[in-house]
């Protein structure tokens, strides 16, 4: 069981004075990879021209452009709202950037009072992601925006 209360004291302790958006984001992503299990992708997008481009990441090479209200990260901006999904086969329009993947999560980040990005994780194994983890990553995602 994942302790999400010491990982965001952790997250919130290795962005704090930073005061560079890529460098947190680079660091927030090393944090969450090292700190979860069967995870095969954890990475951000951030909104630029309109679209979702690829920001910094840990796992193999992901998809750089994903439009707006596409894909599971796609729909959480136009949503404005975490995507839990528990088996991404079955998710409408899915993008397959990793054919390992087969569950994930996508919380909104914000600025500003504007949806900013995505926290993007993904797993190997289906239904890896609970409502403990919607929460957490929730809460996590909340300290990130401090120093996006």
């Amino acid at each position: 069981m994942t302790d999400y209360n010491e990982m965001n004291m952790k997250m919130d302790a290795l962005l704090e004075g930073v005061g560079y958006t890529m460098a947190n984001l680079a660091n927030a992503s090393a944090l969450l990879n090292e700190e979860l299990e069967d995870l095969n992708w954890v990475g951000f997008y951030t909104i630029k021209d309109g679209k979702l481009v690829l920001g910094p990441f840990q796992g193999k090479v992901a998809c750089t452009i994903i439009q707006i209200g596409k894909g599971v990260c796609g729909v959480a901006v136009q949503e404005d709202k975490t995507q839990l999904v528990p088996d991404v086969h079955k998710f409408p329009g899915h993008i397959a950037c990793d054919s390992a993947s087969n569950s994930e999560i996508v919380v909104p980040l914000h600025r500003n009072g504007k949806v900013w990005g995505v926290l993007d994780i993904d797993s190997p194994k289906f239904a890896r992601f609970d409502e403990q983890d919607k929460t957490g990553l929730e809460m996590i995602a909340k300290t990130i925006e401090k120093y996006i």
